[in-house]
């Protein structure tokens, strides 16, 4: 009999399987204080929480004999993951679960803001009869923008169609097959500034997308723009969106999430043409349901065949397998960072090679490691190790791996290289002793670097190109840690890469290539 613990209202109707399944007492035990947590979590198998309760590395640290944290919900914020992992438990989420909900709410958002509801109710309901003042327009034969075409922007694609809206798609995993399937038009974010009447954001808040609907985006958006935003707060920079609301450059704005929540912002949330939510994206019945309904399912999965679908954790391996894969594991993740800047889109492809000594060992950890630094860049925090194979495909990005136990120069080589149509990207690495982990290898060059923050240069092979590349550097004040340099020819393509003592802002990328000869500058990132 497996015990699971129930620490937070979660709806009985979505526990059902565990209530009915012979193997499983469940104890629903909602307010309980951390201290009573602590004291009665070692009598557990498993534990399921919403957001309210705060599952921390002492708690986890008592729980001897759990194998699953469940949180109804997507995110694991109030979960010591690191701490779960530490004491072998499996922490799982329902990361789907809430995509119908989240897409409903994205329409009432955009209705609501096209027929000014919210302002015309307030008004009615205290007795006022203005309807001159709530003049709206119409969604039919707009032109919707949608930037990020995952689930949630694929549902809320189909609900707009049937509106009668041409859809313009951003995502970098967007393909035009795919947008073909879909009955829409594949845009970059620059088209659907340009063209787009509404515009609705569904990407997950990384680096990439943090402040990306900017003063610079508004400039380029059509007068009387409307903008909806019901995935993560930060991905429009609230002070630009005030000043563009405030020009009249866009008519309104729908926000459920916010930079901070609660939000503070009273100039955004007091604004006449803003309509705003607390965060309701997954509540609904339904919603709540399906979450629970899926970690319920998933919770007995494990116990009963160990299958795992929705683990945002490493889950544990052999002392031996780990002891031979763990030189390379960080390595293989800043090796898929490094090739998917190179490359500077979404692949189409990815191809792993492993030679020598690993290639005779099980890699399956390794390359889901190596899949994982991929997708991070444009996915963020939803990928990992359980998951990174299954949303690869779910990209449409197509995997190949292959083993040849023939030395390539060193114990141990691996090689990642990214595909997107003719172009390419090629990351080579090994582990050395007494050296530790190395790149050997970039695009067509042999080069000799620890992983780090690169910067990375393209140039032609003529005199005193390094001199120039140095002198602007110390222009900007950065100085140089180390550098490898690499050509093919004599006079021919060459490359430079440099570790630096400070991070490079695009201002010095923009002074390197005004060099005469140098061919182009990236400074790849790692953020782990």
């Amino acid at each position: 009999m497996y015990k699971v613990l129930v620490a937070e209202a979660i709806s009985d109707t979505g526990l059902k399987a565990l209530y009915d399944h012979p193997k499983f007492k469940v104890d629903k035990l909602p307010g309980l204080s951390p201290e009573e947590l602590k004291n009665i979590i070692g009598d557990y198998d498993a534990l399921i929480v919403r957001s309210a309760t705060q599952v921390t590395e002492e708690i986890l640290d008592n729980a001897g004999q759990m194998r699953v944290v469940a949180r109804a919900g997507v995110g694991v914020d109030n979960i010591d993951v690191a701490a779960a992992t530490k004491n072998g438990i499996i922490v799982i989420n329902a990361p789907g679960a809430n995509t119908i909900s989240a897409a409903e709410l994205t329409m009432a958002m955009m209705l609501s803001l096209a027929r000014s509801i919210p302002h015309a109710h307030a008004s009615t309901s205290v007795g006022k009869w203005e309807r001159g003042s709530f003049k709206g327009v119409e969604m039919y034969g707009k032109t919707l923008g949608v930037v990020g075409m995952g689930k949630i922007g694929t549902e809320v694609t189909t609900r707009a169609k049937s509106f009668g809206m041409k859809i313009l798609g951003y995502d970098p995993y967007l393909t035009e097959d795919r947008a073909g399937q879909l009955g829409i038009t594949k845009a970059s974010l620059d088209e659907i500034a340009n063209e787009a009447d509404f515009i609705t954001i569904h990407t997950p808040l990384i680096k990439e997308t943090r402040g990306i609907i900017n003063d610079e985006f508004f400039a380029k958006t059509k007068q009387d723009v409307r903008i909806v935003n019901c995935a993560r707060g930060g991905i429009i920079d609230e002070a630009a969106l005030v000043r563009a609301l405030q020009s009249g450059q866009v008519a309104g704005a729908a926000l459920d999430v916010f930079e901070t929540e609660p939000s503070t912002n009273h100039e955004l949330l007091g604004h006449p043409n803003v309509v705003v939510t607390p965060h309701l994206g997954a509540s609904t019945v339904e919603a709540q349901e399906k979450v629970a309904h899926e970690v319920s399912e998933e919770i007995i999965d494990i116990f009963e065949t160990d299958s795992i679908r929705h683990a945002v954790n490493m889950p544990k391996i052999s002392g031996e397998t780990h002891k031979k894969l763990q030189p390379f594991i960080t390595l293989g993740e800043q090796m898929g960072m490094l090739a998917i800047q190179l490359l500077n889109e979404a692949p189409d492809k990815v191809e792993i090679n492993y030679y020598g000594e690993l290639a005779k060992e099980n890699t399956d950890l390794l390359t889901r490691t190596m899949i994982k630094g991929i997708l991070s860049h444009h996915l963020g925090d939803s990928v990992n190790l359980i998951n990174s194979l299954h949303l690869l495909k779910d990209q449409g990005v197509s995997s190949n791996v292959a083993k040849n136990p023939v030395s390539k120069g060193f114990a141990s080589y691996v090689e990642l290289t990214l595909y997107k149509g003719d172009t390419k990207s090629s990351i080579g690495a090994t582990v050395l002793n007494g050296y530790g982990a190395r790149i050997v290898k970039m695009n067509d060059y042999r080069v000799d670097v620890r992983p780090d923050n690169l910067l990375y240069i393209r140039h032609h092979d003529i005199p005193g190109m390094i001199g120039r590349v140095g002198s602007t550097l110390g222009d900007f004040d950065i100085n140089i840690g180390t550098m490898q340099v690499g050509r093919a020819d004599v006079g021919g393509d060459a490359i430079m890469i440099l570790t630096l003592d400070k991070k490079v802002e695009q201002n010095v990328i923009e002074a390197l290539t005004e060099l005469n000869g140098l061919a182009g500058a990236q400074f790849l990132e790692l953020t782990n």
